[in-house]
């Protein structure tokens, strides 16, 4: 009698909460109605679908448990971990009552919650929390590979071949204690039968705190996340993501791994009279079983409400407006259709963006159409087109470069932040580690990778090393980083935008020299940013007192001073519903982005712009994924003239102009002797902008070419002589005149400036005609020139 009862098995104890648990959730499954669904189950759609291979999850709203029943809610709250199996078994009979034959026996189904309402931070995770349902955000920083995990073992006693299953597995290989047969008293010769065993999928992921969320001072914690069945590779290295589950203690595994120490030390050779002998169980090479904490989840979400995402998924199919909003809600639908008719909608953006920010309107408005971005495209050869925008900002120190990089950190649901002098090549793209336990070789996302479908902000980017440098030359252009380290090869995506901030050499800009002699950056690196921008702190009354007054209504009057046309998650909501729409180029205004591309081409062409190694094919596809940003923020399918005029203008205003120093009038001309000390001190000071030279060279242009079409037919009245160019120009510019000094000033920059066009520029042409006064030739415009 003793024998047969002994073979039955050991007497297993009933968790009276657990069966309780187990009948209430089964009666929610049963009896929970869908709001306005009146007499049909909310979750028979859903469960419905587990009858798929590949389904064996159901994803339950903790709200609905808990408007069904608040016993059977508590209970999973306080008691997740030791009833969660009860839960599981309660959906496999429901499954199994609607479908009796469409099931495998072998099949599991597990239980997922969302809409967990307490939310708990990483730092704050304690003993008393484990075994409870909890919520705890962070961002994704390692990701393991998926593998098969032992949840349920069924093991063969090799000395009687006793079968003995539903061995439970503790996060390790667990063994029987001794085998069942009572005549047997085998306690370690034992082999799994894989065939009657059950399996899952596995997964390990590694999360630290948000940056908003860390205390200041302190540095990010880390904690190790298992994911199984549906969860695993739900989320991505970068992802920010809510995790829902609970605390668990594990064994380290890992600190068994670590090679024991030699304990007999006599056999050294070396005998002395101070052997003391063993000491301890460590000294034998018994190593304990330390534990340390991880976090169970069933369910992962992303914490992006809007998360402005523009990957490469889903790109050859273009939405309509239609299918569009059926992804929306009615009334997020309806005030984006109040944005989208807002006339002034492209700079309410941009300021609401950056409230607290004065000027600058065309760094905002580039950094706007960064959050948009273009339209990425694949050919059929299979070479990818990127779609994001880079943007650098280079200026004088104190001129907000790094406030615009924090608030687009803190505006974008996927941004990380960083600074090129404390990065390393490895930092930005991604290391290769060597993980604890498996003691294989693992990635580790770095700042570029983490930011994958988002934006880098990258501050001092000129103090980077040029190896460093080089590093993101394959991410900024082709969007992958490729790895090969430790035997580990790979090719990772990094779809990201950049956003830089560099200082010029010196601290201060130098307007005389071009972009490239006042920043440290390499022509490789500065021809895959789209658009370049500069800030000079310039001596300006009016700017100066508005900046000023802008700072003093931050510091006294803070919340109150800042205005917004526009909210920034209504902003975030409106750029996510943007995103999604994919507009094609129109035959008319590819025509206008080639003839556009022609006439900078030519321009660079001209001896008057120093700047034709920045006009590249590149540029044209700035324009291109510009003018894209610009029809996808007014919501638009195609891209028209008027987004492309839009777009050139911006571009026009960064790249072109920074290449453009100032002007010495006086380069290259010899000083008279007969000339008084005077006059020698003023010409080596003349000097004039690049933007005025260009001005007063058009206007002279044009009015030539206007007198030239007048008197086409006679030859030498056909062109003007050097001195009426110069009477006339004083007759322009009569009202601006402040004084004599001031027009001897003029006239003598009028002089230098012709001289320039005729010399250097080779605008203008001097005629050849006999008997002509040498000091005051006939001036003609060369016939191949393009006014701008």
């Amino acid at each position: 009698m003793d024998v047969a009862e002994r073979t039955q098995g050991p007497i297993r104890v009933v968790d009276e909460l657990g069966e309780k648990c187990q009948r209430l959730f089964l009666s929610f499954l049963q009896q929970f109605e869908q709001v306005g669904a009146e007499g049909k189950a909310k979750y028979l759609p859903e469960v419905h679908d587990l009858v798929s291979p590949e389904r064996n999850t159901l994803r339950v709203s903790l709200r609905d448990v808990t408007d069904f029943n608040t016993t059977l809610s508590g209970i999973i709250q306080d008691d997740y971990y030791r009833v969660y199996p009860y839960l599981c078994k309660a959906l496999s009979v429901f499954v199994k009552n609607l479908h009796p034959n469409g099931i495998q026996d072998k099949k599991q189904f597990y239980v997922s919650f969302h809409e967990f309402p307490y939310h708990t931070n990483i730092r704050l995770l304690k003993t008393n929390l484990v075994g409870r349902l909890t919520k705890i955000t962070g961002q994704v920083v390692r990701t393991h590979p998926v593998h098969p995990e032992l949840v349920s073992g069924t093991f063969i006693c090799l000395e009687c071949q006793t079968t003995i299953p539903g061995v439970e597995q503790q996060f390790k290989y667990t063994q029987p204690a001794v085998c069942r047969n009572p005549v047997c008293n085998n306690r370690s010769k034992f082999m799994l039968d894989i065939s009657q065993s059950k399996f899952v999928d596995f997964q390990k992921v590694r999360i630290q705190e948000t940056q908003g969320e860390l205390p200041r001072g302190c540095i990010p914690r880390c904690v190790e996340i298992v994911l199984r069945a549906e969860a695993v590779e739900s989320c991505q290295a970068g992802d920010k993501c809510d995790f829902t589950g609970t605390l668990i203690v594990v064994p380290d595994v890992g600190s068994l791994a670590t090679p024991g120490v030699r304990q007999e030390q006599g056999r050294t050779g070396k005998s002395d009279g101070n052997n003391m002998g063993v000491r301890g169980l460590k000294s034998l090479g018994v190593r304990e079983l330390n534990y340390r904490m991880a976090f169970l989840a069933c369910g992962v979400e992303s914490t992006a409400l809007s998360k402005l995402t523009g990957g490469m998924e889903g790109n050859d199919e273009a939405m309509d407006m239609d299918s569009i909003a059926k992804q929306v809600s009615n009334a997020d639908l309806q005030k984006i259709y109040e944005m989208t008719r807002d006339r002034n909608l492209y700079q309410n953006l941009a300021s609401s963006i950056f409230p607290t920010i004065h000027g600058s309107d065309e760094i905002k408005k580039g950094i706007l159409l960064m959050l948009f971005g273009g339209v990425p495209k694949k050919t059929v050869e299979g070479t990818s087109l990127r779609g994001d925008i880079n943007v650098c900002i280079v200026g004088d120190p104190s001129t907000a470069k790094s406030q615009f990089l924090k608030q687009v950190s803190d505006f974008s649901p996927r941004c990380v932040y960083t600074s090129g002098k404390a990065s390393s090549a490895a930092g930005l793209t991604a290391a290769v580690v060597k993980d604890e336990e498996s003691s294989e070789f693992v990635i580790e996302a770095g700042a570029l990778l983490l930011a994958d479908n988002g934006i880098c902000c990258i501050d001092e980017f000129d103090k980077m090393d040029v190896r460093d440098q080089v590093a993101i030359h394959e991410a900024m252009e082709q969007q992958t980083i490729s790895i090969t380290k430790a035997g580990v090869k790979a090719v990772l995506n990094a779809r990201t935008s950049i956003l830089a901030a560099a200082n010029p050499i010196g601290g201060r800009y130098d307007r005389s020299k071009s972009l490239q002699q006042n920043i440290q950056l390499s022509a490789p690196i500065m021809s895959r940013f789209d658009l370049f921008f500069v800030l000079v702190d310039e001596c300006n009354e009016v700017t100066d007192y508005a900046i000023a007054r802008r700072i003093v209504e931050l510091h006294s009057r803070q919340q109150e001073s800042v205005e917004r046309e526009y909210g920034l998650d209504e902003i975030r909501r409106y750029i996510s519903f943007a995103k999604k729409f994919k507009p094609r180029i129109t035959p008319e205004s590819q025509e206008y982005i080639v003839e556009e591309y022609k006439k900078l081409r030519q321009r660079d062409a001209n001896a008057m712009s120093k700047a034709s190694w920045r006009i590249t094919v590149r540029q044209l596809e700035s324009l291109i994924r510009l003018s894209e940003a610009m029809a996808k923020m007014v919501c638009e399918d195609t891209v028209k003239i008027a987004h492309v005029k839009e777009a050139f203008k911006l571009l026009n205003k960064s790249i072109i102009r920074v290449e453009t120093p100032d002007i010495n009038l006086d380069e290259e001309q010899d000083t008279p002797e007969t000339e008084d000390s005077m006059e020698t001190e003023q010409n080596e000071n003349l000097r004039i902008t690049f933007e005025d030279y260009r001005k007063i060279s058009n206007m002279v242009i044009l009015h030539m070419r206007d007198y030239e079409e007048k008197n086409k037919d006679k030859r030498a009245e056909g062109a003007l002589r050097k001195k009426e160019l110069i009477n006339w120009y004083i007759n322009q510019i009569e009202d601006q005149l402040q004084g004599e000094q001031d027009l001897l000033t003029r006239k003598l920059v009028m002089e230098k400036v012709l001289e320039r066009l005729v010399k250097v520029d080779n605008v203008l042409l001097e005629m050849d005609i006999a008997d002509e006064d040498k000091d005051n030739p006939f001036l003609v415009v060369h016939p191949n020139y393009v006014v701008e």
